[in-house]
């Protein structure tokens, strides 16, 4: 037996196709979940349909993308939690750190949610969404700056940018103001 060929009965192959024959024959029923009507369908629905997956596919993306802000806020304000209320380098950072991202993130919302630009699909919902989460990102940074006491809100912070008050004298029963 010559090495790589199969075992051949007397009449040729046991188990072989003929491919040559191109009759449909529909005496095989179809299996099942297998429509005949699909393949019929014109490419213009299928088109359709894809491009329809697509966009709901991207709205959903971007509502993914307008909701990512909440984690790091909730993380950003475990790690202020976790830093304590004294001033030291850690606490300056992570709240720097805390400020920081959400400006920047402001900023670049355009570039944020360009991919998702699509004519059916409706980004004035997920970019408020991820503005209203980075402005609370930003007020809880401004919280910490304020616990921290780095905030000048009060009065005695702003003494050395005070005018020095006039000097009242008392001479003689009146009152001289010099």
């Amino acid at each position: 037996m010559d090495k790589g060929k199969g075992v051949m009965g007397s009449g040729g192959r046991r188990w072989g196709v003929d491919f040559s024959d191109n009759s449909t024959s529909r005496d095989i029923p179809d299996p099942p979940g297998f429509s005949r009507a699909s393949l019929d369908q014109d490419d213009s629905t299928l088109s359709r349909q894809k491009k329809d997956a697509e966009s709901n596919w991207k709205a959903q993306k971007a509502w993914e993308v307008a909701q990512a802000p909440l984690k790091n806020l909730l993380m950003m304000g475990f790690m202020m939690w976790m830093a304590g209320s004294t001033v030291h380098l850690f606490s300056i950072g992570i709240t720097f750190s805390a400020l920081w991202q959400p400006i920047s993130a402001l900023q670049s919302v355009g570039k944020i949610f360009e991919p998702y630009k699509d004519n059916k699909v409706e980004l004035l919902g997920p970019k408020l969404l991820f503005i209203a989460l980075n402005l609370g990102g930003l007020a809880l940074g401004v919280w910490k700056l304020n616990s921290l006491g780095l905030l000048p809100t009060h009065t005695s912070d702003w003494v050395s940018s005070l005018s020095p008050a006039q000097e009242v004298e008392f001479s003689g029963g009146g009152l001289n103001l010099g």
